[in-house]
């Protein structure tokens, strides 16, 4: 096993080094194989995965950090930056495009306050929300629809429709009802 590399910017939790530990052990032929398990560590821990983290991971690893920046970025569901609180994935494919994803995108855009385009993820300016397109997300005899955090919403094609699922997940209630 690699020995567990040092951070010079933060010392790691003692919890977390115990998880990375466990992961890699359960790959005994080839610690490489642990990039993925780590990058998913990491970010449930932080958030997203930093420069610090491809360092860290690689080390950690014995690989060198641009094996591990080709798996983060090769992958959609790592962020490579700080995402808000509540993470917003608007549907773009033809589905949602037809039945109004754009327009549910630019009510959320604008409820939120998140500024930037639809090419990547867009924050609002208090952090709390991101927001972005994303590919089909399977749901095409609904749509449009959107995941708030890991909660799919269907037919949110109205924005009294958009406006109840944001406040839903703003006040913590429950998702919001499909009418």
């Amino acid at each position: 096993m690699p020995p567990r590399p040092t951070t010079p910017a933060k010392t790691l939790p003692t919890d977390f080094l115990a998880k990375a530990d466990e992961t890699v052990a359960h790959y005994p032929f080839s610690a490489r194989s642990a990039t993925l398990p780590l990058l998913h560590l990491w970010q449930e821990q932080f958030g997203f995965i930093s420069e610090e983290a491809i360092v860290w991971i690689a080390a950690r690893l014995g690989q060198v950090p641009i094996h591990v920046l080709e798996v983060a970025t090769f992958y959609p569901m790592f962020h490579r930056e700080p995402f808000g609180k509540i993470h917003i994935k608007v549907c773009r494919t033809l589905s949602c495009e037809l039945a109004g994803g754009r327009e549910l995108f630019e009510t959320m855009k604008r409820l939120t306050g998140a500024t930037g385009d639809e090419h990547g993820p867009i924050h609002s300016p208090d952090g709390r929300y991101t927001l972005e397109f994303v590919e089909c997300l399977a749901s095409c005899g609904t749509a449009p629809v959107c995941m708030v955090d890991e909660t799919l919403h269907e037919k949110l094609d109205t924005p009294e429709k958009i406006k109840a699922c944001l406040d839903t997940h703003s006040t913590g209630g429950e998702p919001c009802p499909i009418t």
